[in-house]
């Protein structure tokens, strides 16, 4: 090479422009520490890189740009130029001759024509031509890594190296590693499909790599925790070789890398000294400001700073990769370990400022419409009166109910205290309360709330409209009708008042009213009043913030076509009610679990016990927060009633009458409560006491009326039974549930007086209209009687597949001498299970009573019970009878 006078240079006296020898560890790769990781991925990529003229691995401090291409350096077949860029080389002579010295010092050197960068702050227009020409000519090509080379911040370097670059051809590859955006031509190489990039993101650790990293250093841990450290780090890779240095210090490294204080730790001194130290105080000040929030955007952290170069200042900081992230339409947010740092370093740097950051925060926010962020920087700041109206005049108060964001508000407005006192911080105390079913409380608060209201000089449109809605479901978990009803006239006098936006974008809350509303309304026994408003829930379009009031309107709509005998329609109905949520991908919204309930009921009318069983055992693991009347009465009944189809008629009078907390009584409640404790007494052989309970029955309901009736005949009281059936009202046609049953009883009646045709042809009918719905339970509940006719043609055709098995061919016998025998059994106790078994191995009473450690009386008990549920009366026969029912 010659100076800038055409002199030949000697290599081994060649020093830079301003005299001084070059420093050999700028062209040296850095050194691996033993813990380094390998990751195929990245150098896989770099290798294909090799494909285009320029290569760009960009990331932020410590994001492990420069140690994964000394990596994949290493590993190059032909020596490569390495350069470790320097402050000085912002001057164009130092950088070209730093430039021109690498190549020589990997043993790619240009030839003596080139020339030599004489003066520091300048280079020849000449020596980049023929650097430029040179290097076309090369093959293969010479790699050039510029590492730091974000410390390169004038234009004039950049252009002399896009010149070079560009004239270079296929004789130049240069790796450039940088924290920031280079200022070479990117938008001209990308657009030409010459430019290869690495970025942050590809950067960034995987759980998997991160749980090698950390094994590189002595510590095991799952990827599953290792996949909680990364969302953590982001993937960072210093944040992880620094944990992992300080977790080798602690007695429990796997607790430490889930809890340790970033703000005191070495990442922390790390970032400190790395990025927020490098920056100028208007942008440490704004860092720290906006480190406060989740996100941010220029006008929000400006309303932090009290200035106005925001968006300058972020827009520098994301082109640096200094730990600002951008998430699109301006707006930013930080790196969780960075934000985590400055917030701990803000309390130490100015422990008052916080509550007034976030205080500012929560007012730009709420005018900015996002309510979210509002509430949890409202609550941050300690603002609660604030805070609540913000929730309140936003109409969001139904948020509470709808299992999507009822945790996060309960969790956020537990923390406030007695002293903020308004309207609107009385209805969100009222509404925390009743959404964990704390009626004293939430009542009490409900009550002060509109007292407030109704000395408020505030416009209270949106604060009437929740307050209606708190009403409503207070009468609904109180069992309160006329409450509810004078509290939906409120909401309907409201709610023109409210905003149409509003309501549109909180449709929940007259969906929850509108629910509430048609809850109580079913208490009251109002059944065809209470589809109005149900239906309306469920006849608009589905979605997200209305599942709990849909799936609660199901329910109860399933509910009232239940108690009408519908047992097909009610099922239908009950399963759209409990996969509601299913439909969003939602967790499940914390509802009354009426659907199940109502599920295990029609289970109990098609004699499936265990189903029925483990339905309300569903029910009742809900976390259910509507605790109301309608549920619980239901759920009662529904649960008796399996009780008395088990054989158990004490334990069913028990479930029957549970201490349902209501203001006014139900009448279908009380009335289905009536019919269980009276077929309780039935069942028990006190047939009088049966048709005295019946004497206090209130509810005329066709259903009622008809289960009056077969307890009255059972009970000895033909004429009362049919009296009952012909008073049935007409109007609206019962159910199936409810006319096989009716049929049933008059079919008894003809049987009992002598008119065994009539009694067939009853029954006949009775199985056609039941074996659509399955409807097993009434013809056990019929008795005895009925079963002699089961097993004869037609009736047994009419039973087979779905109620009784398909009959014996002609001439083929079942065992018995007798036709098949019907499958219309109550089900076995465990038990009666036991001496069942006990039976077909021919142990006699004694024996039986021995093996199971019971008295003989006790045994007696059960072969009694067998017998009736088999319907037999001999030992043999029971045995015949439960093989051919596979019970044994």
């Amino acid at each position: 090479m010659t100076d800038h006078e055409g002199h030949p240079v000697p290599a081994e006296h060649r020093v830079d422009p301003l005299g001084d020898p070059f420093l050999r560890t700028r062209f040296t790769l850095p050194t691996r520490p033993a813990t380094f990781l390998s990751r195929p991925r990245l150098t896989k990529h770099l290798d294909q890189a090799l494909r285009t003229p320029l290569t760009m691995v960009n990331g932020a401090a410590g994001a492990g740009k420069t140690l994964l291409v000394a990596e994949w350096a290493a590993e190059q077949a032909r020596p490569l130029a390495w350069l470790t860029v320097e402050a000085e080389e912002e001057r164009p002579g130092m950088f070209w001759a730093y430039f021109l010295h690498a190549l020589s010092a990997s043993g790619n050197p240009l030839s003596e024509q080139v020339g030599w960068p004489a003066e520091a702050n300048h280079v020849n227009r000449r020596v980049l031509s023929a650097i430029a020409e040179e290097l076309d000519g090369r093959s293969p090509a010479v790699t050039v890594v510029l590492d730091e080379f974000d410390r390169v911040a004038v234009p004039e370097v950049a252009e002399q190296l896009d010149f070079v670059l560009q004239h270079a051809g296929r004789g130049l590859h240069l790796v450039v590693v940088t924290r920031t955006e280079p200022m070479l031509s990117l938008h001209r190489y990308r657009a030409s499909g010459i430019l290869t990039e690495i970025r942050g993101a590809e950067l960034a650790f995987t759980p998997e790599e991160a749980a090698a990293l950390l094994e590189r250093h002595g510590l095991r841990l799952p990827v599953d925790a290792a996949r909680s450290l990364v969302d953590r780090t982001r993937g960072w890779a210093a944040g992880l070789r620094l944990c992992a240095l300080a977790a080798q210090e602690s007695p429990d490294p796997e607790t430490y890398l889930k809890e340790f204080e970033v703000g005191r730790s070495t990442v922390a001194d790390f970032l400190l000294a790395e990025v927020l130290k490098r920056q100028s105080q208007q942008t440490q000040d704004l860092l720290l400001r906006v480190s406060v929030l989740d996100r941010f955007c220029p006008e929000l952290a400006n309303t932090l700073t009290g200035r106005t170069d925001a968006a300058r200042i972020l827009g520098e900081l994301y082109r640096e990769n200094a730990f600002v992230e951008q998430l699109g339409h301006s707006w930013y947010r930080l790196h969780p370990l960075f934000g985590e740092i400055l917030r701990t370093h803000l309390r130490v740097r100015c422990p008052s400022l916080e509550p007034e950051l976030h205080r500012r925060a929560a007012r730009w926010l709420r005018q900015a419409g996002s309510l979210p962020e509002t509430l949890s920087h409202g609550a941050a700041a300690g603002d609660w009166d604030f805070t609540a109206a913000a929730l309140v005049d936003d109409l969001a108060i139904g948020q509470f109910f709808t299992g999507m964001r009822s945790d996060d508000l309960t969790r956020l407005f537990s923390r406030m205290g007695p002293e903020a006192t308004s309207p609107a911080t009385d209805l969100v105390r009222a509404a925390y309360d009743l959404s964990r079913s704390d009626l004293d409380r939430g009542m009490a608060h409900l009550q002060q709330a509109e007292a407030r209201l109704a000395t408020d000089t505030a416009d209270p449109a949106a604060a009437q409209l929740s307050c209606a809605l708190l009403e409503v479901l207070a009468a609904r978990l109180t069992g309160s009708p006329a409450r509810a009803e004078r509290a939906a006239e409120t909401a309907d006098e409201v709610q023109p008042e409210v905003s149409a936006h509003l309501l549109d974008k909180h449709p929940e809350l007259p969906a929850l009213l509108l629910t509430h509303l048609g809850s109580t309304r079913v208490w009251a026994g109002r059944f065809e009043d209470a589809r109005a408003p149900l239906s309306k829930v469920t006849g608009q379009p589905g979605r997200a913030a209305t599942v709990l009031a849909r799936e609660e309107s199901m329910g109860h709509l399933a509910l009232i076509d239940y108690l009408d005998g519908w047992t097909g329609q009610a099922e239908h109905r009950a399963l759209e009610a409990v996969s509601e949520t299913e439909r969003f991908s939602l967790s499940r919204p914390s509802g009354s679990g009426i659907g199940q309930v109502v599920l295990a009921a029609v289970a109990v009318d098609r004699n499936e016990l265990d189903r029925a069983q483990a339905l309300l055992d569903e029910a009742a693991e809900l976390p259910a927060s509507l605790q109301d009347p309608v549920t619980a009465a239901v759920r009662a009944i529904v649960t008796a009633r399996l009780e008395l189809a088990r054989g158990h008629p004490r334990a069913a009078v028990e479930a029957a009458g549970p201490d349902v907390a209501a203001a006014e009584a139900s009448p279908w409640a009380d009335s289905h409560e009536m019919l269980v404790t009276s077929a309780a007494h039935l069942a028990e052989g006190r047939s009088e006491t049966a048709a005295e309970v019946l004497d206090r029955l209130s509810d005329g309901r066709p259903a009622c009326a008809v289960e009056a009736a077969r307890i009255q005949l059972a009970a000895g009281h033909a004429d009362v039974a049919i009296e009952l059936l012909d008073a049935v009202p007409g109007g609206e046609p019962a159910g199936p549930a409810v006319t096989v049953r009716a049929t049933l009883v008059r079919a008894q009646a003809a049987f009992t007086a002598g008119d065994t045709p009539a009694a067939r042809r009853l029954v006949a009918q009775a199985l056609l209209e039941a074996r659509h719905d399955l409807l097993r339970r009434p013809f056990l509940d019929a008795g005895r009687w009925i079963r002699p006719l089961l097993t004869t043609p037609p009736l047994n055709q009419l039973a087979a597949g779905w109620l009784a098995p398909a009959p014996s061919a002609p001439g083929v016998s079942n065992g018995l001498g007798t036709p098949p025998w019907p499958i219309v059994v109550e089900e076995l106790s465990a038990r009666e299970r036991d001496v069942l078994v006990r039976l077909a191995q021919m142990m006699s009473t004694q024996e039986i009573a021995a093996d199971l450690f019971v008295s003989v009386n006790t045994v007696k008990t059960h072969l009694k019970s067998l017998y009736r549920k088999l319907g037999v009366n001999r030992r043999s026969d029971a045995v015949h009878r439960a093989r051919d029912m596979r019970l044994l």
